[in-house]
C-alpha cells in the first residue's frame, strides 16, 4: 500500500544488501520524498542520487575499527530533524531489524515522542548467499538456518552466543561481521562437535559489481579468507548447503 511520508515522522528504510535494484519500491519512494536522509556506509548508496536536491544528506556510516558516529548521536539527529517537522528517512543496509539497530532507533524516537514507521529491506543474510548460489535451506540438507553476529569471538565476555549449541543444530549457520574472528569461530564449532569437513563459504561485497566468493570447509575457511585478503563486508555460510556448487 502506497503511503506518503508525514512531516515530523522517522521512517526506517531497509536498503537491501547493496545493489540499488534490491531496494524495495516502497523504500525508493520514501528516499525520494524525504527532507532528510540519514544513511550508512553500506547499502544502496547510489540510490541517494534519487534524493530531492534540496534534501539534507547525513552520513553516519561506520568503518570497521575506524571512524564511526556513536549510536546516541544518530538517535539525536533523527529526533532533532523530526521535531523540526521534517520528513526523515533512516536508510540502512540490509534490513533495519537484522543487526541494524533499528529497534534502538525506534525506542529512542518513541521515548522522544517522535512517530516511527518501518519499511523492511532485503536482508543480506539470505540475499547474499543466494546470489552466490547458496540456499540457506535445502530439502534433505538443511531444515533451518541461524543468523548470528561474529564481531566478537567465542569466549569474549561480550558474546552472548552458545557456540557449542549452534554446532549441534544440524542447520545452516550464517555469520555476519565475522571476518576478523573467523579462526576462533570455526575452532569453536569444531570443538562443539561439528565435523571439520563441513562445507563452508565466504562471500564478499555481496550483490555489488565486486562480489566474490570462495568455498572450503569448516577446517580451512578461515585460512581461505586470509589467503584471499577478504575484508568486510562479507558473509560466511557454514553447513552442507555451502557445498552445493550451484554457481561455478
Amino acid at each position: 500500500m502506497q503511503q506518503e511520508l508525514t512531516p515530523g515522522e522517522v521512517v526506517l528504510v531497509g536498503g537491501g544488501p547493496g545493489d540499488p535494484d534490491l531496494l524495495t519500491v516502497a523504500g525508493l519512494r520514501a528516499v525520494q520524498q524525504a527532507d532528510v536522509v540519514v544513511h550508512d556506509r553500506l547499502g544502496p548508496v547510489s540510490s541517494l542520487d534519487e534524493v530531492n536536491p534540496a534534501a539534507e544528506l547525513v552520513n553516519v556510516g561506520k568503518i570497521p575499527r575506524g571512524a564511526f558516529t556513536p549510536q546516541e548521536e544518530i538517535n539525536a539527529i533523527l529526533i532533532d530533524r523530526a521535531k523540526r517537522g521534517l520528513r526523515v528517512v533512516r536508510l540502512k543496509g540490509g534490513d533495519s531489524f537484522v543487526f541494524g539497530r533499528g529497534g534502538e532507533e525506534w525506542q529512542a524516537c518513541a521515548e522522544a515522542g517522535v512517530p516511527v514507521r518501518v519499511i523492511p529491506g532485503v536482508t543480506s543474510a539470505v540475499a547474499v548467499p543466494a546470489l552466490a548460489g547458496i540456499p540457506v535451506t535445502h530439502r534433505t540438507l538443511s531444515q533451518g538456518f541461524t543468523v548470528v553476529s561474529g564481531h566478537v569471538p567465542p569466549g569474549d565476555p561480550r558474546s552472548q552466543l552458545d557456540w557449542k549449541a549452534l554446532a549441534a543444530t544440524s542447520t545452516t549457520l550464517v555469520l555476519l561481521m565475522a571476518v576478523k574472528c573467523l579462526p576462533e569461530i570455526t575452532a569453536a564449532q569444531i570443538d562443539g562437535g561439528l565435523p571439520a569437513a563441513t562445507p563452508a563459504a565466504i562471500v564478499a561485497d555481496g550483490s555489488t559489481a565486486t562480489q566474490r566468493s570462495w568455498t572450503g570447509t569448516l577446517a580451512d575457511i578461515a585460512q581461505v579468507s586470509e589467503a584471499n585478503g577478504v575484508r568486510p563486508p562479507a558473509i560466511v555460510v557454514i553447513g552442507d548447503v555451502a557445498g552445493l556448487g550451484l554457481v561455478g
